[in-house]
């Protein structure tokens, strides 16, 4: 089947060169192989119709006689169409279009950034209600204590850089079948700074990073649930001549045999006596807070809510704190006495 190369572009037969040329880029952008879901076959098809569609010669002996490909390869008037002419790309913006992989002409490159890190931290309940602050140590790449991060001895000068001349970027040319193109990327001696030191750091070699072991402190906010996450900016991995990563922790906090937190407010399960519940009576219990007397009313029924204010859990951000929210459960017993059997038939010649 002959191909027609406006319709593998996109364009209409009378479309203009500046038409020709952004259907190409949008073709080359989408399917370069290069790139994640690239279809090279669709490439090289749009790479072909460009080459012939933005010469005006190839484009008027297509236009007359078709795609001679079905043939021997040789039209009629003796072009051949049988590949396409790299050079005809010459004056196009290759680096438009290959920006996204390539790292882009004109485009600043992407500075670097060093590795996250994930760790896990188990704490007990109380300190998941009123908050804490912990220390951890990790071996990670950080940056150097003796340099600080320069890569170059204390009170060493800085020189310009040989390798980019103080740019901090370097070009690098790339060859395909289109023809060369460059694309620009940081320094790797200088890490886009422009300037080394005369004198490289003996610790880390120049490099201003070191592996070791540091101490971390981790604050952890009041309120703070099961599962949650706290991000420490900049306490990642290290890379020379860029950021720093994040610290991600991971909060797994133990249960506790007798209190439950939901949002503000902490529960628990308070069982009494039946006469306690008949005649009322004042009660100690042990908060997180330390021991309170709660006051259990004359008649209270079985799964009522006492409300004891301001023992929950604190707000981080120092507002009002929750409430203990206490469920009143009725130990009901399982033997009587002939005494008590006696009173409790009283009881129910009473009505109650």
């Amino acid at each position: 089947m002959a191909k027609d190369y406006y319709n593998i572009l996109g364009v209409d037969r009378k479309a203009s060169k500046d038409e020709i040329k952004k259907a190409f880029r949008t073709q080359a952008h989408k399917h370069h192989p290069d790139k994640g879901g690239g279809d090279d076959t669709k490439f090289k098809e749009a790479s072909e119709a460009y080459s012939v569609l933005s010469d005006d010669k190839k484009r008027a002996q297509y236009d007359m006689y078709g795609d001679p490909s079905q043939g021997s390869g040789q039209g009629a008037g003796g072009f051949d169409f049988s590949g396409f002419d790299a050079s005809q790309f010459q004056d196009f913006d290759l680096g438009d279009i290959f920006g996204d992989f390539f790292g882009g002409r004109g485009r600043p490159p992407r500075q670097a950034r060093g590795r996250d890190i994930s760790i896990d931290l188990e704490i007990p309940f109380n300190e998941s209600v009123f908050g804490t602050e912990r220390s951890v140590l990790l071996t990670k790449t950080s940056v150097c204590n003796h340099c600080h991060g320069s890569g170059g001895e204390p009170g060493t000068e800085l020189k310009t850089c040989p390798t980019c001349n103080g740019q901090g970027q370097i070009h690098e040319s790339r060859r395909s079948f289109l023809g060369t193109f460059n694309t620009v990327v940081t320094c790797p001696e200088c890490h886009g700074t422009g300037k080394v030191p005369k004198e490289k750091c003996k610790v880390c070699k120049g490099e201003g990073i070191q592996r070791k072991q540091v101490e971390i402190k981790i604050r952890v906010p009041s309120g703070i649930n099961h599962g949650e996450m706290i991000r420490l900016s900049g306490e990642g991995e290290a890379v020379s001549g860029g950021t720093p990563g994040d610290l991600y922790v991971k909060i797994h906090v133990r249960p506790h045999a007798v209190f439950k937190k939901d949002g503000q407010n902490l529960y628990m399960d308070l069982n009494i006596k039946l006469s306690d519940a008949l005649l009322g009576k004042d009660t100690p219990i042990e908060t997180l807070d330390g021991r309170v007397t709660v006051k259990i009313p004359a008649g209270i029924t079985f799964g009522e809510i006492l409300r004891v204010k301001g023992k929950g859990v604190p707000s981080d951000r120092g507002g009002r704190r929750g409430d203990l929210m206490i469920r009143v459960k009725i130990e009901m017993p399982k033997k009587l006495s002939k005494e008590g059997r006696k009173l409790v038939e009283e009881l129910k010649r009473e009505g109650i």
